[in-house]
């Protein structure tokens, strides 16, 4: 993900592409250079000596990006130095920030082609942002109102009704590739370390499940991803090969919060699968077309769990030469369709639009389904942390299908503000994903501002509706509102 940041060093701004015109901010690879170049620093007179202290450096980030200093002129780099790595391929549709991406982003893979253009503060304290390992992440509490008392289930992030909460505290640990040469093998690697309420939606079967499969406890550890990369730059214009746990590939939505394009999700989001276990091939066939074949243990289920079985996932993402249309497509977690864990066939479709500069939207629409779900009215106990199916009278297992369809609309009203307006419709025809058989819309409004480049605020307001039967509240209300904000506190 692309980010706009102002580039530190010893607590002085030499630029900043939030502040000034991108195009004349030197690039990380530039200052990284110029950093690592004998005695670079020592012979700047308008560098001070960096803080000795890894706290005060860490403290002299946020002081420059919250309230920068005036630009000082960028030294002239080394003629011997590398030059600078640029994106392969089509020009990023974007600007990040404000928005979460710069691209119409496919999952399972960093963008081919794109340079890891990523600075944070914690990295910049340690070396100056020099090392291709980085140690990152963010902090986000939240606080809801709602008029459901005890609970605002099916939405998600902010599950319990009028709490100030922790959804989510994690650090990364990462490696990316380098996806812009074309020389060599390369491999990248990818830890996260993830508290919060939010591991109730990241919970994978196998992978520290009990905590919420048999104690439902609010607050809870999940490693969420945990995955290697390997590059390989001669199979058409790049392939990157994924190990691992990993999120489930489609869709516009990701658990992780600063990905989103709004602090609650959808409510097609919060009922389809989260991450899967596997291996996925991702191939720049060229700058316009991707396709994406992958083999993994079914949904959000370890590899040795009873409930992994062999699944297909097969993706084509296709962007128009202006960049202003991309259709990604995927048939995920393709197996015989069996009820086991979250063993959903998924069949995904995701349009991306730019309407011009500053005003864009994104719309997706999906089927899932498993056959033999057990009923709710029969003997076969379903499997926890699942819901049985309301099949007909008599029978004791049937097929549950279900639809939804999601709308954002973003406008960017400067470089550090956006709005965005979503309109959301769930269908869940046999109540075995949101234990209640009716169909749910909803809209959200929400206002998303940046401080500098490090801190998010995204107020929200929100109203749901059931359409066949009291959903909301423990299925006590038909109609809930909600407002709601979370802060991100990235590091």
């Amino acid at each position: 993900m692309k980010r706009c940041l102002r580039w530190v060093f010893c607590g002085v701004v030499v630029a900043g592409a939030c502040g000034m015109d991108a195009q004349n901010a030197p690039s990380p690879a530039v200052l990284n250079a110029l950093a690592a170049q004998p005695n670079f620093l020592a012979a700047q007179p308008n560098f001070p000596a960096a803080p000795p202290n890894l706290f005060a450096r860490w403290g002299d980030f946020y002081k420059a990006d919250w309230k920068p200093a005036p630009t000082a002129a960028v030294p002239t780099a080394d003629p011997n130095a590398a030059a600078p790595e640029t994106k392969r391929g089509l020009a990023s549709p974007l600007t990040s920030p404000p928005f979460p991406s710069a691209d119409w982003s496919y999952g399972g893979s960093p963008v081919i082609g794109e340079p890891d253009g990523n600075v944070y503060p914690l990295m910049t304290a340690i070396d100056g942002a020099k090392d291709r390992t980085k140690v990152y992440g963010w902090i986000a509490p939240s606080v809801n109102g709602s008029t459901s008392v005890h609970r605002n289930q099916p939405e998600t992030n902010d599950i319990y009704s009028n709490r100030v909460e922790l959804d989510q505290a994690v650090v990364y640990i990462e490696r990316l590739p380098d996806s812009v040469q074309r020389d060599h093998v390369d491999f990248g690697y990818h830890l996260t370390a993830f508290y919060g309420t939010d591991y109730r939606s990241t919970t994978n079967k196998g992978y520290f499940s009990s905590q919420l499969l048999d104690h439902n406890r609010q607050y809870g550890f999940d490693p969420v991803l945990e995955y290697v990369d390997v590059y390989f730059p001669h199979v058409a214009k790049g392939m990157n090969l994924r190990a691992g746990r990993y999120i489930s590939i489609p869709g516009i939505e990701a658990q992780l919060t600063p990905n989103n394009y709004m602090f609650s999700h959808s409510l097609l989001y919060s009922i389809d699968p989260f991450t899967d276990t596997g291996v996925l091939a991702t191939i720049q066939v060229n700058d316009q077309w991707v396709v994406q074949l992958g083999l993994s243990a079914s949904h959000d289920v370890a590899l040795w769990t009873p409930d992994a079985k062999p699944s297909f996932t097969g993706c084509v993402s296709y962007t128009t030469k202006s960049v202003n249309d991309n259709f990604y497509l995927c048939a995920n977690g393709i197996n015989d369709g069996f009820y086991a864990f979250d063993n959903l066939q998924m069949y995904d479709g995701t349009w991306y639009h730019r309407f011009g500069k500053t005003w864009h939207m994104a719309t997706e629409i999906y089927s899932m389904s498993q056959r033999g779900v057990p009923s709710v009215n029969g003997t076969i106990t379903p499997e926890k942390g699942t819901n049985g199916a309301n099949c007909l009278p008599g029978e004791q297992r049937c097929f549950a299908p279900e639809w939804a369809a999601v709308n954002y609309v973003n406008k960017q009203l400067s470089p550090h503000d956006y709005l965005s307006l979503r309109t959301d419709f769930l269908n869940d025809k046999k109540g075995q994903r949101t234990g209640y058989a009716t169909k749910l819309s909803e809209g959200t409004i929400s206002y998303n501002h940046w401080f500098g480049s490090t801190v998010q605020l995204r107020p929200e307001v929100r109203f749901d509706h059931a359409w066949d039967r009291a959903a909301y509240d423990n299925g006590t209300r038909w109609n809930q509102f909600t407002a709601a904000t979370d802060l991100i506190f990235h590091f």
